[in-house]
């Protein structure tokens, strides 16, 4: 119910955030406790939206074995556990880290639980409302460094903002059957005519690449992280002109690959970049 790979993605975003906004890892204990409260709340988050689908989650393939609909916890358990996750983590936030980090995390909560959740059965636009709470873990990091956001921190967010949009609308696009069948507005669903998922795709594909060179542009990592993210967005950029080439089930699947593959080789990419 926790969505560990979901929660493995935002960990590393946050990770990401803290070393730009502390210039490294220098302080050890209070990267841990930020991690922990991230992982508590994303874990909460998480739990409360599938409380929220549970009705829908039935009717999908790809969900119906989640624990809600299969009876093995009652939905009133998983409210509990969602709720218990998320006061925990703020918690933490509020003891160990700051307030303005716990106001982040409680924002992004907010925005996924009760804001992209119901608009997934309202507008396909759900999936760019929805890139903003998942934007927000890098801002978190930044704010648990240095206590205060920087425009570096906005940029952070921009490059996970347009991250997102290729990685979901690849999902988007394997699972259409299904989420039309729960009623879900995804683009795939509300626009069966392919080309407009591909220009959504490859337009934010192009976006990844510009937005990802930025900290090297503004002084914030070097020549390293500079070229380095350069291949990186080329390899999602490629993989999206692929797709849109032959619309290929294989094809989606190596968007959603290569996007997976992109978070954690860019803190490598950074982490590299800071050492020499």
């Amino acid at each position: 119910m926790t969505k560990p790979g979901i929660n493995m993605l935002v960990l590393v975003t946050t990770a990401l955030g803290f070393y730009f906004g502390g210039g490294g890892f220098h302080q050890p204990m209070l990267l841990l406790w930020t991690l922990i409260g991230s992982a508590l709340t994303c874990a909460g988050a998480s739990v409360l939206n599938q409380y929220l689908e549970r009705d829908v989650d039935a009717l999908m393939k790809r969900t119906k074995n989640r624990p809600i609909p299969r009876g093995i916890i009652t939905a009133a358990q998983a409210l509990c556990f969602g709720i218990a996750l998320i006061l925990t983590g703020l918690f933490i936030f509020c003891w160990k880290v700051n307030l303005l980090t716990a106001f982040l995390s409680l924002l992004t909560c907010f925005l996924y639980v009760l804001v992209y959740t119901p608009m997934k059965r309202l507008t396909w636009l759900n999936t760019t409302i929805g890139a903003i709470p998942g934007a927000i873990p890098p801002m978190g990091g930044w704010a648990a460094a240095a206590n205060h956001l920087d425009p570096g921190a906005w940029i952070l967010f921009l490059i996970m903002f347009t991250w997102q949009h290729p990685h979901f609308y690849s999902i988007a696009w394997l699972c259409k059957e299904d989420y039309k069948q729960a009623g879900f507005k995804m683009l795939p669903v509300v626009h069966p005519d392919v080309k407009f998922t591909f220009v959504q795709i490859t337009a934010f594909s192009f976006l990844l690449v510009a937005f990802s060179l930025m900290p090297a542009l503004i002084g914030m990592s070097g020549k390293i992280y500079f070229w380095g993210a350069l291949v990186l967005g080329i390899g999602v950029l490629y993989t999206a002109f692929r797709f849109q080439k032959t619309h290929s089930t294989i094809d989606a699947r190596k968007i959603l690959g290569a996007s997976i593959l992109y978070l954690p080789l860019l803190l490598i990419l950074i982490i590299v970049d800071g050492i020499f």
